[in-house]
């Protein structure tokens, strides 16, 4: 498996595109949707699905425009449900001029579980406490986990947005992140790519 990673908008959230010669997923088309697209293209690859880690404004901001060129399911967590109609859910009513709003009917994700799909296996994490349906996607062959804003390199996810939660993404990080094997590569919602051993080792947010 490789990937693609996209800074998108003012807030650079992290788009990514994973793929082999036979499948891809896009995850979390946050914005600059026509770059995406283009990069598709050029490299001849069609989405079999977008999963959304959670659904906040950064997240969300493109995912019309990639659906409405690849009409493929989008899997959000169904504590979000409403999010991607709600700009003061999604947050962007907090940050924007204008309100992010998506006329996407989502797959509900309904709990953590396995999934299977083109040919790939991975396991659905539900990691809230950034916010209540936040999702990472865990490639235990591969050693990649994609968090979302749960964890970032030297940091963790804010919660002070609707539904964030700190006792419970503290939870989420000693319970679902730290206990994955050291080597594994962190796909972060933000900022650079990082592993769950240099996490353990030097975030401050995670020491003592």
């Amino acid at each position: 498996m490789r990937w693609q990673q996209f800074p998108v908008g003012p807030l650079e959230a992290n788009c990514y595109v994973l793929y082999d010669d036979r499948f891809c997923l896009v995850v979390d088309p946050g914005d600059e949707a026509e770059t995406v697209i283009t990069w598709l293209e050029a490299n001849d690859l069609r989405p079999g699905a977008v999963f959304l880690t959670h659904a906040h404004f950064d997240h969300i901001g493109g995912l019309d425009d990639l659906v409405r060129k690849y009409p493929v399911p989008v899997y959000l967590h169904q504590a979000e449900k409403d999010w991607l109609q709600s700009p003061s859910l999604n947050g962007s009513l907090l940050f924007l001029p204008r309100p992010v709003v998506s006329g996407v009917s989502p797959e509900e994700i309904k709990g953590e579980g396995e999934m299977e799909m083109g040919g790939w296996s991975f396991q659905i994490l539900e990691t809230p406490g950034h916010s209540p349906g936040s999702i990472s996607l865990y490639f235990a062959e591969e050693g990649i986990l994609v968090s979302g804003d749960v964890i970032f390199k030297g940091s963790v996810g804010r919660t002070d947005l609707p539904g964030g939660n700190g006792r419970q993404l503290m939870e989420t990080l000693g319970k679902k992140i730290l206990p994955l094997p050291e080597e594994t590569r962190i796909l972060p919602g933000h900022g650079p790519l990082t592993t769950v051993g240099e996490e353990k080792a030097s975030n401050p947010f995670l020491q003592g």
